[in-house]
Parts: structure tokens; sequence; C-alpha cells
């Protein structure tokens, strides 16, 4: 792993669990970790319920767009945390690989999508906690 790590999330659009978890590894790492995140058949836009799920924490992911998962875009992450992207996600040999089973929020209301960001918040910060000496983390 290099001096700064990149994680890639995966799910399928790309459009919920991956964009929030990419939202709080920005907000608890800083730049002292790449952030990446793609689906295997990315949605149109990101889940309204998401957005307005992190906006109460104080994170904005209302800019970000889903992107399909690319092949060099897995390849060259050092760590890979799928969200039940199943089958379409790709296997390299010597990278970390992660997988959350985490509540999908696509349909769900803010009230039901909480819970899933409060997961996926102490999950990444366990994964930060891994990643980055205590120094470098902000």
């Amino acid at each position: 792993m290099s001096d700064k790590p990149s994680v890639l999330f995966v799910c399928v659009h790309n459009a919920g669990r991956s964009q929030m978890a990419a939202g709080w590894l920005r907000h608890l790492a800083g730049d002292a970790v790449e952030v990446r995140s793609a689906g295997s058949a990315p949605g149109d836009q990101v889940n309204p319920a998401a957005v307005e799920a992190m906006r109460e924490v104080g994170i904005d992911i209302g800019n970000q767009r889903p992107e399909l998962l690319e092949y060099e875009t897995a390849k060259s992450s050092d760590v890979i945390v799928t969200m039940g992207c199943g089958d379409a996600c790709p296997v390299f040999p010597g990278r970390r690989y992660e997988d959350w089973k985490l509540d999908d929020p696509a349909g769900k209301s803010v009230e039901a999508v909480r819970p899933i960001r409060d997961e996926i918040r102490d999950r990444v910060q366990r994964l930060v906690d891994d990643l980055l000496p205590a120094d470098r983390a902000h």
C-alpha cells in the first residue's frame, strides 16, 4: 500500500451505500485516503434519501454522480469494499477485500436510511483506524 491508500466502495447502483461510505471516508480521513466509488449497474442519480440522511450529519453527497465500475479503478485500489454487487465485483490478488452486508436504501424513507448511514459510519471509522496511524487522520 502506498503512503496514501486508495479505497473503492462498490455497490450495484452506486447511488446509496457506496456513496454514503465514500462521503464518510472523505469526512473522516480527509485527504489522507484516496476515495473512490462505483457501481456494477450505476443508477441515474444518488438516492435522495441518502443525500438527505448525509446532509443531516453535515456531509453533502448531493453533487456526486453514480459511476460505472471500471476494471482499472478496481485493479489500482488498495482496499475494495463491496456492498451487495455479487459476481460483478472483480477480484484481484493482493488486494484487501471487505464485503459489508448492509440494507439497500433504495426506495426507503430518510427515517429508514438513518440506521444504514450510522452503520456505514461505524464501519468506515474502523477502516480509517486500521488504515491510518492516529497522527494522519484528521
